[in-house]
C-alpha cells in the first residue's frame, strides 16, 4: 500500500452547487468524491445528498459505491423525472495500489506523473466519454464510465468540477501539479491560477478566451513512500 495525502478548495459562491467528500477507508484506502449539481434542477440537493450517502454507507469494494449511487440515481429519477435532482459524480476508489475512477458528467479526474499524464474521468476535448450517462438522476437506468490505473510512489491524483478544468488549461494545472511539493500547495497555486484568470478576464480557448464563473471544487491528493498494511 502506497501511503498518501491531500488537500482540497471549494468556492461555491457562483451557484452553490458542489459538493465533495473524502471518506477514509482504513488501511490506507480512500474514496474521493467531487459532485456538481446541475444548476436549476435541483443541483444544490442532489450533490449534498449524494456526498451525504456515501459518507454513511460502509464502502469495502467499488460495488458498494456503484450501489449507492445506483440507488441514489433511481430516486432522483424516480422524484424528479429525469428533469429535476440531477448532479454529476466523479470518484476516486483507492485501494491495493490501484485507483478506481468512476464517473457521469463532465467533472475530471487527472492521473499525473512526473513525464505523463492522463484523464480519468470528464470531458475531453469538449466532449463527454462514449457510453456514460451524463448525470446522477437524468435516466431510469444509471451508466456509469468505469477505468482504473496502477499508482506508484510519486503519483498525484485531482478530482475536481469543471468550474476548475474550465478556467484552467490542463497543461497549467498539470505544470502546477508537478512543481507543487505538497498538495497544500497545490491547492493554492491553483486557486490562485484561476484568481489571477478571474482578474484578466481570461480563460482556456475552448470556451473563447473568457473566464466562466462557475463554483470550483478541487481535491489533490499526493502519493508518497509505500507503507505496510495492518492485518
Amino acid at each position: 500500500m502506497i501511503a498518501s495525502t491531500y488537500s482540497s478548495f471549494q468556492d461555491n459562491s457562483s451557484h452553490g452547487e458542489d459538493s465533495f467528500l473524502v471518506k477514509d477507508l482504513g488501511d490506507g484506502s480512500f474514496l474521493d468524491v467531487v459532485l456538481d449539481g446541475v444548476t436549476g434542477h435541483g443541483g444544490e440537493e442532489a450533490s449534498s445528498s449524494v456526498a451525504n450517502a456515501l459518507n454513511a454507507a460502509t464502502i469495502n469494494t467499488l460495488e458498494d459505491v456503484v450501489k449507492v449511487l445506483e440507488e441514489m440515481n433511481a430516486e432522483f429519477y424516480q422524484v424528479g423525472g429525469g428533469r429535476f435532482l440531477l448532479t454529476t459524480v466523479s470518484a476516486a476508489m483507492y485501494r491495493g495500489d490501484r485507483i478506481y475512477a468512476i464517473n457521469a458528467g463532465d467533472s475530471p479526474i487527472y492521473h499525473v506523473r512526473s513525464d505523463t499524464h492522463q484523464q480519468l474521468a470528464g470531458r475531453v476535448g469538449g466532449l463527454l466519454r462514449p457510453g456514460g450517462t451524463k448525470v446522477i438522476g437524468g435516466e431510469e437506468h444509471l451508466n456509469l464510465y468505469r477505468t482504473e490505473v496502477e499508482v506508484e510512489p510519486g503519483d498525484k491524483l485531482i478530482v475536481a468540477s469543471d468550474g476548475v478544468s474550465d478556467n484552467v488549461r490542463v497543461s497549467e494545472l498539470v505544470d502546477i501539479i508537478r512543481k507543487a511539493s505538497s498538495p497544500e500547495e497545490a491547492a493554492q497555486m491553483v486557486k490562485g491560477r484561476i484568481d489571477l484568470h478571474l482578474e484578466q478576464g481570461l480563460a482556456p480557448e475552448l470556451l473563447g478566451a473568457r473566464y466562466r464563473h462557475d463554483d470550483q471544487t478541487a481535491i489533490f491528493r499526493f502519493f508518497g513512500a509505500s507503507v505496510k498494511v495492518s492485518q
